[in-house]
């Protein structure tokens, strides 16, 4: 039997925890996308600097990385990641994480219009109100492939409409909230 293995971590850690800098940007990313915790936006920017790191170690292979790259570009280009058709090694180098953050089913959701919000289109994922090509799929950080991403619909059907007495309530609540005062 013996003792259960260890997974890898997905994500690494920054070496400076508290630089203020980075972590407002992670934090202005974190509302943007919708994500739930810095983790999440931890994970993106691993699988960025492996990409990243892949390709300058192919760029100085010279001619024969050049041959080796087709794998890598032909996976970016499925996932949708690199925007142009004609990407090459040196395109990977410019890429960013906003690049991987887009390519979520969580923001597919928000970008197709079947969510409000993101951390409505986040709710939906996750409850199993999201499929694709007629599968479930609850996992918020699902990579969507350019193929599927037609096929990105509702599970089961859902009334996202809010009620005419909740419009007027929460468009009330703020004044009531400042006449009292």
């Amino acid at each position: 039997m013996g003792d259960p293995r260890r997974l890898a971590k997905k994500h690494e850690t920054p070496r400076k925890i508290l630089d203020a800098e980075r972590v407002s940007i992670e934090s202005a990313l974190k509302r943007e996308y919708g994500l739930k915790s810095t983790r999440e936006l931890w994970v993106a920017l691993k699988e960025l600097k492996k990409i990243r790191r892949e390709a300058r170690r192919l760029l100085s292979l010279g001619e024969k990385g050049r041959e080796e790259s087709m794998k890598i570009l032909a996976k970016l280009k499925r996932l949708g990641i690199t925007a142009k058709e004609d990407a090459q090694l040196e395109d990977l180098l410019t890429l960013t994480v906003r690049d991987f953050l887009e390519r979520r089913l969580q923001t597919r959701v928000m970008r197709s219009s079947l969510a409000r919000t993101m951390p409505q289109a986040r709710q939906l994922v996750t409850h199993g109100f999201i499929s694709i090509s007629g599968r479930r799929v609850s996992v918020p950080s699902y990579m969507v492939s350019v193929s599927e991403e037609s096929a990105v619909s509702y599970y089961k059907a859902i009334d996202l409409s809010v009620p005419e007495a909740e419009k007027k309530a929460r468009r009330g609540a703020p004044e009531q909230a400042g006449s009292s005062a």
